[in-house]
C-alpha cells in the first residue's frame, strides 16, 4: 500500500505533549468543578500538577514555533484563513458525515474544514486559558474580586468549548469509520495514498505537482 507522509516527528511530538498535558489539565482542573470533590483539590497535589501540566500545555507549542516558525505561522494563517469553499464543506457534512456521498464534498487542503474549526477554537481557548490562567495564578491577591470571578468565568467557558470540541475531534479522528487513518497518521506520520486523494484532494495534488519538480505546498509537508 502507497503512504504519503502527512506529519512529521516534531509535529506529532507536538501532538501527543500537548494532548497529554491537556488530558491532565482536564483531570486535575475538574476536581474543582465538582463540588464534593473540590476539597480534594484544596491544599493537595492536584493543584501542582494543574499548573505543571498549565506550563507544559503553553510551553510545547512555544518551543515548537521556535524551530519551526514557518509551519507555526502557517497553521495560525490557516486557523484564520476562511473562503466560499469552507462554507461548501459546512453544508455537505452533515450529509457526508451520517453516510451520504462522498463525492458532494468539496476538495480539501492538508486539513479538511472541520479541522480548521478545531485549530480556530484551540488557538482561541488557548489565548484564554493563558491570560486568565495568568491573572488566577500570579495576581490573585492583587485583583478586584469582580476581575477575578470574571477570570474564572471565561476560563470556565473555555473549558467547556475547548473540551467539547476535543471530544469531537477524539470522535472524529479516531472512531469515525470514514475517517479510522486520520489517528493513523498522527501516530506513523503517514496515510494512504487512497486516503489522502479522498479525504485531502487539494493538498495531494500538490504533492503529485512537487514530483514532478514544484515544492509541495502543505503546512507540514516536509519542504515547509
Amino acid at each position: 500500500m502507497r503512504e504519503i507522509e502527512r506529519f512529521r516527528l516534531s509535529t506529532r511530538f507536538l501532538h501527543w505533549t500537548v494532548a497529554a498535558s491537556a488530558l491532565l489539565l482536564a483531570l486535575t482542573g475538574i476536581l474543582l468543578w465538582v463540588p464534593a470533590w473540590g476539597a480534594a483539590a484544596v491544599g493537595g497535589w492536584s493543584r501542582l500538577l494543574h499548573r505543571i501540566a498549565a506550563v507544559i500545555f503553553m510551553a510545547a507549542p512555544l518551543l515548537y514555533a521556535l524551530f519551526n516558525w514557518r509551519l507555526s505561522l502557517s497553521f495560525v494563517k490557516e486557523a484564520f484563513t476562511w473562503g466560499k469553499e469552507d462554507m461548501g464543506w459546512f453544508q455537505a457534512a452533515p450529509d457526508y458525515y451520517f453516510g451520504g456521498d462522498e463525492s458532494k464534498m468539496p476538495p480539501q487542503d492538508h486539513i479538511n474544514t472541520g479541522q480548521k474549526l478545531y485549530q480556530l477554537v484551540s488557538i482561541l481557548c488557548s489565548a484564554a486559558f493563558f491570560l486568565t490562567g495568568l491573572l488566577m495564578w500570579f495576581f490573585r491577591e492583587l485583583l478586584p474580586i469582580e476581575v477575578f470571578r470574571w477570570a474564572v468565568i471565561v476560563h470556565d467557558i473555555a473549558f467547556i468549548l475547548g473540551g467539547s470540541m476535543v471530544l469531537l475531534h477524539i470522535y472524529l479522528g479516531a472512531i469515525h469509520p470514514r475517517m479510522t487513518e486520520s489517528l493513523r497518521s498522527m501516530v506513523t506520520g503517514k496515510a494512504s495514498v487512497e486516503y489522502v486523494k479522498s479525504h485531502h484532494r487539494k493538498w495531494f495534488e500538490r504533492v503529485i505537482r512537487a514530483t514532478e519538480g514544484e515544492s509541495p505546498q502543505g503546512p507540514d509537508s516536509k519542504a515547509a
